[in-house]
């Protein structure tokens, strides 16, 4: 067989960048992988075509893409980025036979059980099932989440919009952080949901709802906080200590919504950056703090990917799966 009938590509495409490479079954093949500013093409197909002209490859088995936006009937609309991507257009620019387009939380998903393990960081300790439902929650420029289940036909990883949730409020000060954030910031929209406080932006905002409390409102990006929170900055710690006591509630929800045995799993450079501190500040106790069921939440377990491919591995995983769409 020919290269072109047994290799698949895959693409990874955030709102700046797109990464490419060639898979082989469920293997990226990681010396192929390519990265390619967006704001110099004017959509995907062209980035693929370069692709595959610079490889030697007329044409390859299946692509697979996981964009950063909503994906409806097979097509993918860009969050953050002018490119409308459709299973046609991966036809023409590919020449595959098999394509399909995933979110790029559900590529995460399908990655799960794919990635090494020196990528997998665990945060709480607990049940691990295997073949039990698990939970890919992805904390970065957004917030969301999705269960993952696998089926005799096959993984599905369904579709949410659960960073939109209401903010959990357990205490005092978490409802006046919710207040606060019904009108701080550009991006206030009147309520105050999970991504509001969790996410990159949500992060800033914590902390302005903190520095606004200690008596001198500070206006800071969320690196400028990772920064002031490693130099031991007062205000960044309990800044800090409040993002996690909410993650912790997140989490601890989510994990009784869907009952992930298999675990739950973090994603996200919001998330990845503030590991270093989630054992230190409690997460645990957090995501345990729900009453008489406190014990029951020992079944779960939350692990950090650490994996910055892990989308690509999962766009292999779904193709070599037989997935379409």
């Amino acid at each position: 067989m020919t290269q072109a009938q047994t290799l698949a590509l895959v693409a990874d495409i955030g709102g700046t960048n797109t990464r490419v490479a060639l898979a082989e079954g469920t293997q990226v093949r990681a010396d192929s992988i390519r990265r390619y500013s967006n704001a110099e093409y004017p959509g995907l197909e062209p980035v693929l075509r370069a692709y595959l002209a610079d490889a030697g490859l007329a044409s390859v088995a299946g692509a697979c893409v996981a964009a950063a936006g909503p994906v409806r009937d097979g097509v993918a609309v860009m969050t953050n980025l002018d490119w409308t991507i459709t299973g046609a257009g991966l036809t023409e620019a590919t020449g595959a036979g098999r394509v399909a387009i995933l979110n790029d939380l559900q590529a995460q998903g399908h990655a799960l059980g794919h990635i090494a393990p020196q990528f997998l960081r665990p945060v709480i300790a607990g049940g691990h099932r295997p073949g039990e439902t698990m939970l890919v929650v992805g904390v970065g420029t957004g917030m969301n989440a999705a269960p993952v289940h696998d089926t005799p036909e096959g993984r599905l990883v369904a579709a949410s919009e659960c960073g939109h949730v209401s903010m959990p409020v357990r205490s005092d000060e978490d409802y006046r952080l919710m207040r606060f954030g019904e009108s701080h910031g550009a991006s206030a929209h009147g309520f105050t949901g999970v991504e509001d406080v969790l996410a990159g932006r949500g992060l800033e905002r914590v902390h302005a709802f903190v520095s606004h409390e200690a008596g001198a409102l500070q206006e800071r990006k969320a690196a400028e906080i990772m920064a002031a929170l490693a130099a031991g900055d007062p205000v960044a710690r309990h800044t800090a200590q409040l993002w996690v006591h909410i993650l912790g509630q997140v989490l601890g929800n989510l994990a009784l919504t869907h009952l992930p045995f298999g675990g739950l799993f973090l994603i996200g450079g919001v998330a990845r950056a503030m590991t270093p501190y989630l054992d230190e500040m409690d997460l645990t106790a957090h995501f345990r703090d729900k009453g008489r069921f406190a014990e029951f939440m020992e079944n779960f377990s939350v692990t950090v990917v650490e994996d910055d491919f892990a989308a690509l591995t999962g766009c292999a995983a779904h193709l070599a799966a037989g997935g379409r769409g």
